[in-house]
């Protein structure tokens, strides 16, 4: 059973379900521009945990991105960290790290580095992908993987460049992800446009429902939603799901350097 952090659903992280007898995704996640964030772009988020109906605020996450190079390559280098808060920290302690370096041509990962505690739980995981062979040199050994593979933090923002207006409500966005020196075949569910209120104001926003990972905190299923800005920005502006025990609300609460204007925000609190 995978364990998957409770600030995991912020950028999607850790939380698609899969099925290893599925068939290839086609290459939907092949071969896009990125027209959705700039290289200095942050976005941060809280994270409530509900028992009973009542909801605390639990713990915080924040998502950045900059210009580097790796092997003379320009990359997007996308940093997500996630705490809670010391409050909470007693019932379960996380502190969690995700770090993806995406090749700003292709919008495919080049290397993927993950270093979690989670609950008294470690992991740290250093891989690279070599395109040219379509591989996966984790600690562990080279695995074999398809030519438009994503990382859990690379998969959101490549999801993030694509033309939702071309879907239609239902439609399926399949992709390949490497996690835990495995390849799963996932897919986003498009639910298509709703208004929702948020802690941050009132957004026109795009409704999906990533099939989540059964993992020991999340459920297995369609049970987590998730709320993007429906404007260029694609930032998620709210997600919820049931946990194992109670439930997660997660809003954005704050942005610096997006690209676009914020023009899916009908109102701010």
């Amino acid at each position: 059973m995978k364990r998957v952090s409770l600030l995991a659903p912020l950028a999607l992280l850790s939380l698609f379900a899969f099925t290893k007898k599925a068939a290839a995704p086609p290459d939907s996640f092949c071969g896009i521009n990125n027209v959705a964030f700039k290289v200095d772009e942050e976005v941060s988020f809280t994270v409530y945990y509900a028992v009973a109906g009542i909801y605390v605020n639990a713990g915080t996450a924040t998502f950045t991105s900059k210009l580097e190079t790796i092997n003379n390559r320009p990359v997007y280098h996308v940093t997500g960290e996630g705490k809670t808060n010391s409050s909470y920290d007693w019932i379960y302690k996380v502190r969690d790290k995700y770090e993806t370096y995406i090749d700003t041509t292709t919008m495919q990962p080049l290397k993927f580095v993950r270093n979690v505690n989670e609950g008294g739980y470690k992991k740290y995981q250093n891989i690279t992908f070599n395109k040219t062979a379509n591989t996966a040199i984790a600690t562990d050994g080279v695995f074999k993987v398809p030519a438009c593979v994503q990382d859990v933090v690379s998969a959101m923002y490549y999801a993030r460049n694509i033309d939702f207006s071309k879907l239609r409500p239902e439609d399926k966005i399949p992709f390949s992800m490497f996690l835990d020196n495995e390849v799963y075949n996932m897919y986003i569910r498009y639910l298509g446009k709703e208004e929702i209120k948020t802690k941050y104001g009132k957004f026109m926003a795009l409704k999906i429902k990533p099939l989540l990972l059964k993992g020991q905190i999340f459920e297995g299923g369609e049970n987590m939603t998730v709320w993007v800005s429906d404007d260029a920005n694609h930032i998620p502006v709210r997600v919820e799901s049931p946990l194992v025990v109670g439930k997660v609300k997660i809003d954005m609460m704050s942005h610096a350097n997006l690209r676009h204007p914020l023009s899916s925000l009908l109102k701010k609190k």
